[in-house]
C-alpha cells in the first residue's frame, strides 16, 4: 500500500482547484439558477428539513429510499456559508471537481504503462460531456455518486483498503444503487481468499441498512413509500420496457453525442492489442457492467443521470485505447469527441429525452422563472392551477422563483381529461411542455406516441384551441426557448 507525499498532495489540490475554477467559469451565466424538476421536488426540501429542522427523514416532501449523504452535504454548506442558490451550486461544482479529479487519477492508475499522455483525455472529455455539464451543477444524487464511484475504484486498485471502506460507504449514502461496488470489491477479496479484507465490505451494506431500518421505523415502509417502490422496482420488470431500457443504456453509453468513435477504438484495442488484460482493467469493466445492468432494472423512470458512475469509466477507456493508435489518428479522435460532445451541450437531440441531459433544462428553469414574475406581478391573489413542478415553484420562495408564497393548485398533468375534470373552477391556468416535443423530433411518429402511450403511459397534452373553447381561457402570455414554451390562459372575469 502506497500513500501520497506531500508533493502528491499539494498537486492533487492543485488539480481540483484548477477543475474547479473552469467548472465555475463554464457555468458562470446559471450559478444563481433556480431549482429545476426533482431538485425542488426531492432534494432541496429534503435538504432543507436537515437545516432547519434537523430531519433526516424529511417532512415537507415525500420520504423514499434515497439516502441523506447529499442532502446531509448541503446542509452542512447551508450552516456554513448560508443558504442561497449560488452556495448550492457551488457546493455541487466543488463535488464535480473532485470527481474530474478522481477520474485524472483512476486514468492515471490504469494507464501507467502505455504510451502517449492519456490521463489528460478523460478528465477533458467528462469536462465536454452534456450530461456532465449539467449535473454538475444540479442538487441530485448521482454526480456525487460518480465521485465516490471513482475514488472507491482507485483506492482499491492501490489496495488503500481502509479508504476504499469509507468511500465506499459514503459512496451508498449518496445514492442507494450504488451498493453494487463495494458487492463487486467483496466478492473479488472472496475469490482471491482475502476474507478479512472482504468483511470490512459489508460496512456499507450496514450503513445504508441502518438508513432503511430509520426509514420503515418513521414512514412504516422499508424504502419510504410505496408508489415509489413500485415505480422504481416493478415497473420496469416488463418485457417491453427492460429491453427498450436496456437498448437506451447501451445506445447513450456507446453510440449517442460522439460516443461511437470512442467505442470503435475500444473495439480495435480489445481485439487487437493487450491493454485491457490487465486486472485492473477487468476490475472497472466488471463494476461498470453491473452498475449499468442495476440501473437498466430499477429505476421507473430509466434517466440517462443513472449512468453518470459510467460516464468516466467509458472516457478513461477511451483513453487507454487511444494510447495504442498512430498519434494522429488519437488527436483526431480526440478533438472530434471533445468537439461533439461540447456541441451536445447545446444541440438537443431528435428522441425524447431529459430536460436534464444538457442545457435544456436552463431553457426550462428560465421559463418557469418568467411565467412565476408574471403570475406574482400581474395577478396577485388568484390561485394557478398547474402540474408539478411548476406549483412546487410557486409555493416557496426559498426555491428562487417568487419573493412570496402564491396560492395554487396542482394537477396531475396536462392530460385533457385531468385538465377538463376542472371546467368552471379555474381562473389561471398554466401550461408548459413538461416533455421533448420538438417539431422535428421523434414524437411527432403517431407510431411512437402510439408506443409510448401502451408501454410508457404517455398522454398527448391538452392544446390551446381545447383550453380555450372548453374552458373558457383566454391566452394573456407566452414564451418559448429552444423549442420549450410556457403559457399562462386566465379566465375573462380576471
Amino acid at each position: 500500500m502506497t500513500r501520497p507525499s506531500g508533493r502528491s498532495l499539494v498537486a492533487h489540490l492543485t488539480f481540483f482547484l484548477i477543475f474547479f475554477l473552469a467548472l465555475t467559469a463554464i457555468h458562470w451565466p446559471v450559478l444563481r439558477l433556480p431549482y429545476f424538476w426533482d431538485e425542488l421536488g426531492q432534494f432541496i426540501p429534503a435538504a432543507l428539513d436537515i437545516l432547519q429542522e434537523g430531519a433526516w427523514i424529511p417532512k415537507t416532501t415525500l420520504p423514499n429510499v434515497h439516502p441523506p449523504g447529499v442532502m446531509a452535504y448541503l446542509a452542512l454548506t447551508w450552516k456554513l456559508v448560508g443558504y442561497s442558490l449560488l452556495s448550492t451550486r457551488l457546493a455541487m461544482l466543488a463535488l464535480a471537481a473532485a470527481g474530474v479529479l478522481g477520474t485524472l487519477l483512476l486514468t492515471i492508475e490504469l494507464c501507467r504503462e502505455v504510451d502517449g499522455t492519456p490521463a489528460l483525455v478523460a478528465p477533458v472529455l467528462l469536462l465536454c460531456s452534456p450530461l456532465f455539464w449539467a449535473q454538475s451543477l444540479m442538487a441530485q444524487l448521482d454526480m456525487p455518486a460518480m465521485v465516490f464511484t471513482c475514488f472507491s475504484l482507485l483506492f482499491f486498485l492501490k489496495r488503500q483498503m481502509g479508504l476504499c471502506v469509507a468511500a465506499c460507504t459514503i459512496l451508498v449514502l449518496c445514492k442507494e444503487t450504488s451498493l453494487v461496488v463495494p458487492f463487486v470489491f467483496g466478492c473479488l477479496l472472496i475469490y482471491q481468499r482475502r476474507i478479512r479484507q472482504a468483511l470490512l465490505f459489508f460496512l456499507p451494506a450496514l450503513a445504508l441498512g441502518i438508513w432503511l431500518l430509520a426509514l420503515k421505523s418513521t414512514t412504516g415502509h422499508l424504502f419510504g413509500n410505496e408508489e415509489f417502490t413500485h415505480y422504481n422496482i416493478a415497473f420496469q420488470f416488463h418485457p417491453i420496457r427492460l429491453p427498450v431500457t436496456i437498448v437506451r443504456r447501451v445506445f447513450y453509453l456507446l453510440v449517442d453525442n460522439y460516443h461511437l468513435l470512442g467505442t470503435l477504438v475500444i473495439a480495435f484495442a480489445i481485439l487487437r492489442t493487450q491493454v485491457f488484460n490487465k486486472y485492473s482493467w477487468k476490475v472497472v469493466a466488471l463494476t461498470a457492467v453491473l452498475q449499468t445492468v442495476l440501473v437498466s432494472v430499477l429505476g421507473g423512470a430509466a434517466l440517462e443521470r443513472y449512468l453518470m458512475p459510467v460516464i468516466p469509466l467509458f472516457y478513461i477507456a477511451v483513453a487507454g485505447a487511444l494510447s495504442v493508435v498512430a498519434p494522429r489518428i488519437r488527436i483526431t479522435v480526440s478533438v472530434i469527441m471533445a468537439a461533439g460532445l461540447m456541441s451536445a451541450i447545446l444541440i438537443n437531440s431528435p428522441f425524447t429525452y431529459p430536460y436534464e441531459n444538457n442545457a435544456a433544462f436552463v431553457s426550462f428553469v428560465r421559463l418557469q422563472q418568467q411565467a412565476a414574475r408574471y403570475v406574482e406581478t400581474e395577478l396577485p391573489g388568484q390561485t394557478v392551477v398547474s402540474a408539478w413542478p411548476f406549483p412546487d415553484a410557486l409555493r416557496r420562495p426559498e426555491f428562487g422563483f417568487v419573493r412570496k408564497p402564491v396560492p395554487v393548485r396542482a394537477i396531475a398533468d396536462f392530460d385533457p381529461q385531468t385538465v377538463l375534470a376542472l371546467a368552471g373552477n379555474i381562473d389561471v391556468l398554466v401550461v408548459y411542455s413538461r416533455t421533448w416535443e420538438a417539431k422535428w423530433g421523434v414524437l411527432q411518429a403517431a407510431w411512437v406516441r402510439r408506443f409510448l402511450e401502451t408501454y410508457y403511459f404517455y398522454k398527448p397534452q391538452i392544446t390551446s384551441e381545447e383550453i380555450q373553447r372548453d374552458l373558457g381561457l383566454t391566452p394573456v402570455a407566452r414564451w418559448e426557448e429552444r423549442d420549450q414554451w410556457i403559457q399562462i390562459y386566465t379566465h375573462p372575469r380576471i
